[in-house]
């Protein structure tokens, strides 16, 4: 990707037959569906991939392919972000929680793919989701990631864990004890999945100043909020009486519309600043220009993001805005996953010369009560 800002839009994945654009040989960007891992050596494990607060086993959210240009160890580079699937472990806003980042490299001559583009063609052989690395390592039927639990009966299936296992039984049932697996189909999609998208990627339009994010205190990009027409979800009450008005002394007063003045700025300068794209899911500038954000409450400070595990500082590479929402399906009438913006921050150094997967740093930031 190249040093300015970038934005992922997401496009319908390709229809039937037209899904290997969208697997591990062809470095694709995508939302959904499985994992198309980059390197086959050190996974990460079924333990690592799951939720910090329920502790069930975390969907693929997205990956984005972004290699770093004068890196001859991330000739091919790809984030991995997961996120569980329970709407009740959205509620808390910060790092990690339903969500977790890993990232993963390989220089251009590897072991696993050629040195030259791949073809442009489908590959030989079935399409259908891989059951197994080429390195031979078992993948779950149901996520895609590592698979070390085997179904007892045919000892062939494979599993992240107990869950996923029982979550397949019934489309696996009638296939178990085959004398191959030739006839045991995984279908591409299943109720655990997020709905597969390819993420294209575009170079954003200069229509704004690279600081403009930033300078909350220039008066020039400041809004005045006291001429904005403000639409009736923006509008909020202080207080919900007179009664109680007069009970607060004035310097509470000047504090909470001081407060009030500076939340609506930030919020009005994230909406100018998605207007002219709002299909944008990903924003992308590792290392430049810093996340929008959607609230002034819960942005991280520098202690809070901690250094990688090398020592190095973590920068902002990417951040996913809220209308990815909008395409993965989770609107309930009751309680729905839910985030303002998440904000990926990776090591400066892009540290490991090896072919590990390294977690990451993610922070949620949810819209604060008076903006939506």
């Amino acid at each position: 990707m190249a040093a300015g800002a970038e934005l992922g839009f997401a496009a319908p994945a390709a229809g039937p037959g037209g899904a290997w654009r969208l697997r591990s040989p062809y470095f694709p960007s995508k939302v959904g569906g499985r994992p198309a891992w980059l390197g086959e050596a050190g996974l990460p494990g079924p333990a690592a991939l799951r939720c910090a607060r329920c502790q069930q086993p975390c969907a693929l959210l997205l990956q984005l392919y972004a290699p770093l240009p004068g890196r001859p160890d991330a000739f091919h580079r790809t984030l991995f972000v997961f996120a569980c699937r329970g709407a009740s472990c959205y509620r808390l806003p910060g790092p990690r929680g339903p969500l977790c980042v890993f990232r993963n490299q390989l220089p251009r001559r590897n072991d696993t793919y050629s040195e030259e583009p791949p073809p442009e063609e489908p590959p030989p052989g079935p399409a259908g989701p891989p059951r197994r690395l080429r390195s031979g390592a078992a993948l779950c039927r149901v996520c895609g990631c590592l698979g070390p639990r085997r179904c007892g009966r045919c000892r062939r299936a494979a599993y992240c864990g107990r869950q996923h296992q029982a979550l397949d039984w019934r489309g696996h049932r009638r296939d178990c004890g085959a004398a191959d697996e030739s006839g045991d189909t995984i279908p591409e999609h299943n109720e655990f999945l997020f709905p597969e998208f390819e993420i294209l990627i575009e170079p954003e339009e200069p229509e704004f100043p690279a600081d403009s994010s930033a300078d909350l205190g220039n008066e020039q990009g400041a809004v005045d909020t006291s001429k904005d027409s403000k639409e009736p979800g923006e509008l909020r009450a202080t207080v919900s009486a007179g009664e109680a008005l007069q009970s607060l002394d004035e310097e509470t007063l000047e504090a909470m519309a001081k407060h009030e003045t500076e939340e609506d700025k930030i919020f009005q300068m994230f909406k100018e600043r998605v207007a002219a794209e709002p299909e944008q899911i990903i924003r992308y500038c590792r290392g430049g220009e810093g996340p929008i954000w959607v609230s002034g409450e819960n942005i991280p400070e520098e202690k809070d993001i901690p250094n990688c595990l090398c020592g190095a500082k973590r920068i902002f590479e990417f951040q996913i805005m809220p209308q990815l929402l909008n395409h993965l399906q989770v609107d309930s009438l009751g309680e729905s996953i839910d985030w303002g913006t998440l904000v990926v921050y990776t090591c400066a150094d892009n540290c490991g010369e090896g072919s590990e997967y390294l977690e990451e740093f993610i922070w949620k930031q949810d819209f604060s009560a008076g903006s939506i």
